[in-house]
């Protein structure tokens, strides 16, 4: 069995911001659409349109899409780049964006267009990127 060479902690941390960047740019962009849907759905209800497309299903859906993209994203991101054992930031960067996005999705419902603070954003980046250079030692 041949014995795979790890790449040096920082190249590994440069694609894992890279990929995290990625994972949160692309999850936002999921959140706050699908919650633009949530906003129309309400709209429509609110003047009077029939059944459909409720806007607590879309609500939901929203926050399901995006949590299921993040790992998705951050997994297969780090796996094309050549990388293994990509466990702990997939847990790491799943587990921040799900807070980022429960502390800060009011301020998604102000209105179309509105992104999460930068703060938690960077913080969810950062997390998952020092995450990354956690690994098992084989014992």
């Amino acid at each position: 069995m041949a014995s795979s060479a790890t790449t040096p902690a920082l190249p590994r941390l440069l694609k894992a911001l890279i990929v995290s960047s990625v994972g949160v740019a692309a999850s936002h962009l999921v959140l706050s659409d699908t919650l633009y849907l949530s906003f129309t759905a309400q709209a429509s209800t609110a003047l009077g349109a029939g059944g459909g497309y409720s806007s607590d299903q879309a609500f939901t859906s929203a926050l399901v899409n995006t949590f299921l993209l993040m790992p998705l994203v951050l997994w297969i991101g780090m796996r094309i780049t050549g990388e293994r054992k990509v466990g702990p930031m997939v847990a790491v960067g799943t587990a921040g964006w799900v807070a980022a996005v429960g502390h800060g999705v009011d301020v998604l419902d102000s209105g179309p267009g509105a992104i999460l603070p930068l703060g938690s954003l960077a913080l969810v980046v950062g997390a998952a990127s020092l995450a990354s250079l956690m690994r098992r030692s084989r014992a």
